[in-house]
């Protein structure tokens, strides 16, 4: 295969794929619809949409508990949906991949379970000063419990991870670290090869936050070599409240369930109870069944489309992006690390960015305002919150350019 080749296999067909997503033919206020928000929730392809359908009218049953043919079918679909999870992120075993509601649910059971067991008084835990919300209380709540302590990597002005005081605070007390692979306020990319590679080298288990990197990225946990890797699917083109935990297997056996109920079990008895292999352990009760086996559709519609081709698609969208907006007067980036992937957060003069985002609704401009569940992170900018506008390759450089004009409106009205 040449480069030409390659290159040329990496160009989608934006306009057609585009017509794969009902809502983006949507008008907003008689305008069409022109949505950045993808960070915060992706927009939903047919088969998506379709697997959702099917589920409810063909073959709408429990799982895993009963022999009469619709359960037999709607196990077999939950399962291949496991099983196709697994192939995409290159797990070693399919049982390591856990259902779970989505990234919180994933790190709270982590730092639960994980941290019933192996955090104690005395020890810490190591996470960035970048990390959304739900990668921060997790951790301060098991702390709280278990009198350890909460340490944090700081960043530069470009919103990158000061990796040499990561190395200083990298001691043998650190039970766990836990960092975010791609800021969802920043767009920041993180080293994460090296900080596992770093914690390894002191037998420290890492959890990376992968929300805002599975979409946009080849993922291999293998590669990595990370214990833990949580995601959702709702931002992968997926339903809302379905998500992943994956997590090495030795991790997985060695920590209690996080909840009690139906499917977790083998056998109970008002004296005892005997927890169910993997995955079950971690699957206690009804799951989201439909949700799960439409995430499996989505991950076939990323894998038929190219995980590849859609990374260098939008590569490209965000550095025509970020060319635009360099240009707006008085428009300031918000974190400009070298690498970034998915989001680009800026302010622009003393606009407030409520106010903007409010004035591009109206243009028919969909983005996203506020500290982003971030609020840590505003304070080291001592800011109030960012206008962020995030991609994905159903985005165009059209779309961008009604961005760039939408913003110039407002600022003729707002300044």
């Amino acid at each position: 295969m040449t480069k030409t080749d390659t290159i040329a296999e990496l160009n989608l067909d934006v306009e057609r794929l585009r017509k794969d997503f009902p809502i983006l033919q949507t008008k907003v206020y008689g305008k069409p619809l022109v949505y950045f928000d993808n960070a915060a929730t992706t927009q939903k392809p047919l088969p998506v949409l379709q697997a959702l359908e099917q589920y409810y009218t063909i073959y709408n049953s429990n799982v895993h508990r009963g022999v009469h043919y619709l359960s037999q079918q709607a196990t077999e679909a939950y399962e291949a949906a496991r099983r196709k999870i697994a192939g995409f992120i290159h797990a070693a075993h399919e049982h390591e991949i856990i259902f779970t509601k989505g990234t919180t649910n994933s790190i709270n059971l982590v730092a639960y379970s994980f941290g019933r067991k192996f955090i104690g008084k005395g020890d810490e835990v190591l996470i960035s000063a970048m990390e959304h919300h739900s990668n921060i209380v997790p951790w301060q709540l098991i702390c709280e419990e278990k009198g350890a302590t909460l340490k944090v990597i700081p960043i530069n002005e470009k919103g990158a991870l000061k990796m040499d005081e990561f190395d200083k605070l990298l001691t043998e007390k650190v039970k766990i670290v836990a960092v975010t692979y791609v800021s969802n306020s920043l767009g920041t990319v993180n080293p994460v090869e090296e900080i596992i590679a770093k914690a390894h080298a002191l037998d420290i288990p890492v959890l990376l936050d992968a929300a805002q990197a599975i979409q946009h990225m080849p993922l291999n946990v293998q590669e990595l070599d990370a214990d833990f890797i949580a995601f959702s699917g709702h931002k992968m083109y997926g339903p809302t409240g379905i998500g992943i935990l994956y997590g090495k297997e030795k991790w997985l056996n060695a920590m209690p369930p996080f909840e009690g109920g139906g499917d977790m079990i083998k056998n109970v008895t008002f004296a005892k109870t005997t927890y169910n292999e993997l995955p079950f352990k971690f699957e206690a009760g009804t799951p989201d069944i439909s949700g799960a086996i439409a995430l499996g559709a989505a991950v076939d519609y990323i894998q038929q489309t190219g995980i590849h081709a859609i990374q260098h698609t939008e590569e490209e969208l965000i550095a025509y992006a970020y060319e635009r907006l360099s240009a707006v007067p008085s428009l300031r980036f918000i974190g400009d690390a070298a690498r970034r992937a998915g989001a680009i957060s800026f302010l622009v003069g003393n606009i407030h960015p409520f106010d903007l985002g409010e004035l591009l609704d109206k243009y028919s401009i969909a983005v996203r305002t506020g500290h982003h569940c971030t609020q840590p992170l505003m304070e080291i900018f001592n800011i109030p919150g960012t206008v962020r506008a995030s991609f994905s390759f159903y985005n165009t450089k059209a779309e961008v350019d009604e961005l760039i004009k939408g913003i110039e409106k407002a600022r003729r009205i707002l300044e």
